[in-house]
């Protein structure tokens, strides 16, 4: 599994509002203050929020001193509702639709091992990610690891940066 350019980013942005409202400031962030700290541009920014906005996972605050806040609290809100939003399902009900081959229809519609496995991975995969929610990945790598109960990632090359 692959996940998006647009789910990283966004999950990213979200993080941003979390660290803000986990610290307890109370004023929104602006588009540029999200692009600037995650060396995106302004208008990707724009974009992203807008799709987490109409969801209803951020709210926007009017003024001159305006911008985005999370509107819910960030123990509230699961990554697996943030790349849903972003994203959509691993496995959907389409799934055989999508891959039929040179047939109308998959060769396997009646008996399909492979479309198992794809449920129970997307099954385990929604639960981790419906279980963690943006306040555990406001802590630290190594916290987050023991949060999920696993082993410390590969560390990253040199000059490389990880969300």
């Amino acid at each position: 599994m692959k996940v998006s350019a647009k789910e990283e980013y966004g999950l990213r942005c979200m993080l941003q509002l979390a660290r803000r409202q986990k610290a307890g400031r109370r004023e929104p962030l602006t588009l540029g203050e999200v692009a600037r700290d995650e060396g995106l541009t302004v208008a990707y920014v724009a974009k992203l929020i807008r799709s987490l906005r109409r969801v209803g996972l951020v709210k926007s605050v009017l003024g001159r001193t305006g911008g985005y806040m999370l509107s819910r609290p960030a123990d509230d809100i699961s990554v697996l509702e943030v790349l849903q939003a972003l994203g959509g399902k691993l496995y959907g009900t389409d799934y055989c639709d999508r891959f039929p081959g040179e047939q109308a229809i998959c060769a396997h519609m009646g008996d399909c091992s492979i479309r198992s496995l794809w449920g129970v991975i997307e099954g385990l995969l929604d639960d981790v990610l419906g279980r963690t929610k943006l306040v555990d990945l406001v802590s630290t790598e190594q916290g987050m690891t023991a949060v999920l109960g696993g082993r410390a990632p590969a560390v990253a090359p040199l000059g490389r940066r990880c969300s």
